[in-house]
C-alpha cells in the first residue's frame, strides 16, 4: 500500500506542475500576455473611446492590425489614452508600447523617440457648414472670417503667421470648435484634413471640407528612441495593412462618410 500511495501522491505532483510550467513558457510573441496602446480618446474617425468603453477609429484599426501581427488579439490590448502634449513622455517612461494617435514626424520629435511609418499623409484643411458658400479654402478667410483652432497648435500659429486678417479664435479642443461652428459663433475650424473628416462623418450633413489642403503631416507611429526591432515589425505590419486591403477598409469605414476619398498610402520611412 506504501508503495501505491507514493505513486498517487506522485501524479498529483506531476498534475499540479504541469499548468504551472506551462504558464512560466507563455508570453514570449503575446500569448497570454497584453500589450498597452497609446491613442486619442476624443477624436471621432480616428481614436475614440465610445460610450460602451469600445474603441474606434482609423488610427485605433491601424493599431489593432499591428497589434495582431505581433501576436495579440483585440482582447489583449489595454488602450491608453495620449493626449498630445504626453504622448513622448508616455513613450519614454515605458507606459505604452507604442502610440498611434495623429502622432506627426517630426526631427524635434525623433531627439526623443523612434517613428514607425508613415502610415497616413495629411494636411491643414478647413471645416464649414454644410450651406456656407463663401469661405473656399484658406485665403479667404482674410475678409475678417471667424476662424477656430485648439490653443498652442501647430495649425494656429500658421494661420497667425500666413493670414493676420483673420479672426482667429483659440480653444482647448477641436469638438469645442466644432460646437462653436454648429451654432454660428465661428465660420470655420481648422487642423488637419483627416480629424477634421472625422467630425464631419460624426455629424452627415452639418460640415463639409473645402480648400484642399495646405500643409503636410506624416502621420508616424511613435515607440521607445533606438527600438530597432519593434520599429522594423511595426513597419512591416503597415505594408502588410496596405497590401492586403485592410488599410484602404478601414479608411472607407471611419473617414469615407465624411466624402473624403482614400488616398495612396505612403512609402515607409526607412531612416
Amino acid at each position: 500500500m506504501p508503495f501505491i500511495s507514493k505513486r498517487v501522491l506522485g501524479a498529483v505532483v506531476l498534475a499540479l506542475a504541469l499548468p504551472l510550467a506551462a504558464t512560466a513558457c507563455g508570453g514570449g510573441s503575446g500569448g497570454g500576455d497584453t500589450i498597452v496602446i497609446g491613442t486619442k480618446f476624443d477624436q471621432p474617425g480616428l481614436g475614440l473611446k465610445n460610450p460602451d468603453g469600445t474603441m474606434s477609429g482609423f488610427d485605433v484599426d491601424v493599431a489593432k492590425y499591428v497589434a495582431q501581427q505581433l501576436g495579440y488579439s483585440e482582447d489583449k490590448i489595454e488602450w491608453k489614452e495620449s493626449p498630445s502634449a504626453q504622448r513622448e513622455t508616455l513613450i519614454q517612461n515605458g507606459q505604452v508600447e507604442f502610440i498611434a494617435a495623429t502622432y506627426s514626424i517630426t526631427d524635434s520629435r525623433k531627439e526623443k523617440i523612434s517613428f514607425a511609418g508613415p502610415y497616413l499623409v495629411t494636411g491643414q484643411s478647413l471645416l464649414v457648414r454644410e450651406d456656407n458658400t463663401d469661405i473656399t479654402g484658406e485665403a479667404s478667410l482674410q475678409n475678417n472670417k471667424k476662424l477656430c483652432s485648439v490653443s498652442g497648435s501647430t495649425p494656429a500659429q500658421r494661420i497667425k503667421d500666413k493670414y493676420p486678417g483673420v479672426q482667429l479664435q483659440q480653444y482647448d479642443t477641436y469638438s469645442a470648435c466644432v460646437e462653436a461652428l454648429k451654432n454660428g459663433a465661428v465660420d470655420a475650424v481648422t487642423t488637419d484634413e483627416v480629424i477634421l473628416a472625422g467630425y464631419a462623418a460624426q455629424t452627415p450633413g452639418a460640415f463639409k471640407l473645402v480648400g484642399g489642403t495646405f500643409s503636410e503631416e506624416r502621420y508616424g507611429i511613435g515607440l521607445k528612441k533606438g527600438d530597432t526591432e519593434l520599429q522594423k515589425k511595426i513597419n512591416d505590419a503597415i505594408v502588410k495593412m496596405e497590401t492586403d486591403g485592410a488599410w484602404k477598409a478601414a479608411w472607407d469605414k471611419n473617414l469615407g462618410p465624411a466624402g473624403l476619398p482614400a488616398p495612396t498610402p505612403p512609402k515607409i520611412d526607412q531612416t
